[in-house]
């Protein structure tokens, strides 16, 4: 089986990676290729494994490259992210819409309908004067993007269907929520503090809050976001529900209780380190997001939501013990 990361250096790129890997098939079928796209090399571990081939570029490249290449499954995470979009609208355009068309017509050409699975984001919903959002989102909530980068990957949302039902791809979209706790450093995500306000603090270090601390917000852990990707490329056409995005289970929490969290990881010391400094425009584009959500597809997949966002932070210190100082 040959298969194609796009963003396959980035955190969830790389862990996708490694978990596909460890577990050395997918659908039954075992992995022969994986093939890691970005614009910086994969981790050396990635890289040191005969399996794996790495493209460095950016998917408008990879796609004029492909030749009528044929893989047999596609996890297409590439992106430029929220704030990035609304700063940029031509880089979000192209980054974002340009590079899903062309990635998409590359696939057509090969000819042999591959799997695909596209990350989109909760960001696609948004309060609309003529359609305000609904206090719990569900299955069926109209989508209603309130900024550009939710515009584009709706955009995006609908050529994976429409390339589907003309049989060029078997394409599935699954929404993810805001991804707790991230390792490294910060982006140019607008819900980057969201995990910014754990690992600094547990790394010694001094950070800025950008929202009342009343903001709730819907939330994955990493190893929950990844285990729902790969239950949707799992997935029988049946089983997966029509060609509409799959919202993926959210654990809704305030950031109140994220700092809760972090005290009860990280002691007194590190919650004080957490400063609030009002940011409007992160806090408009966070606000317009949708914090609860109830998802029975997702759940008819065997997903849940994570069960509290202590477990999650206990993970990121499981997950990256040197990045954590003692309590």
């Amino acid at each position: 089986m040959k298969l194609l990361i796009t963003g396959g250096a980035g955190f969830l790129g790389a862990r996708l990676a490694r978990t596909l890997l460890a577990r050395g098939e997918l659908t039954g079928r075992t992995i022969e290729r994986l093939v890691l796209a970005d614009l910086v090399p994969a981790p050396d571990d990635l890289r040191a494994d005969p399996r794996v081939e790495v493209h460095v570029g950016t998917v408008l490249d990879l796609a004029a490259s492909l030749n009528t290449e044929r893989f047999d499954g596609v996890f297409h995470l590439a992106s430029a992210v929220s704030s990035e979009c609304e700063a940029d609208f031509e880089l979000g355009l192209r980054s974002n819409l340009d590079s899903t068309r062309s990635l998409l017509d590359a696939l057509r050409a090969a000819g042999n309908a591959p799997r695909l699975v596209f990350s989109s984001s909760v960001a696609v919903f948004g309060s609309d004067p003529a359609l305000p959002l609904p206090a719990v989102v569900r299955d069926d909530t109209l989508p209603t993007p309130q900024s550009s980068y939710g515009v584009q990957k709706f955009i995006c949302e609908q050529l994976v269907a429409d390339y589907t039902r003309k049989g060029f791809i078997d394409g599935r979209v699954a929404r993810l929520m805001t991804v707790s706790v991230r390792p490294g450093r910060p982006n140019g995500a607008a819900s980057s503090f969201l995990s910014g306000i754990i690992r600094e603090p547990l790394a010694g270090q001094e950070t800025i809050c950008p929202v009342s601390p009343d903001t709730e917000v819907a939330l994955a852990s990493p190893a929950n976001t990844i285990a729902g990707l790969i239950a949707v490329f799992e997935a029988s056409r049946d089983a997966f529900g029509g060609r509409t995005a799959l919202n993926l289970p959210a654990l809704t929490v305030r950031v109140q209780d994220m700092l809760d969290a972090l005290e009860s990881v990280g002691g007194s010391a590190a919650r004080a380190r957490v400063r609030f400094e009002p940011d409007a425009a992160i806090a408009r584009i966070v606000g317009s997001w949708p914090a609860r959500f109830e998802s029975p597809r997702g759940e008819r997949l065997g997903l849940r939501a994570d069960t509290d966002f202590l477990s999650i932070v206990e993970q990121y210190r499981s997950d990256f013990p040197a990045a954590v100082q003692p309590a």
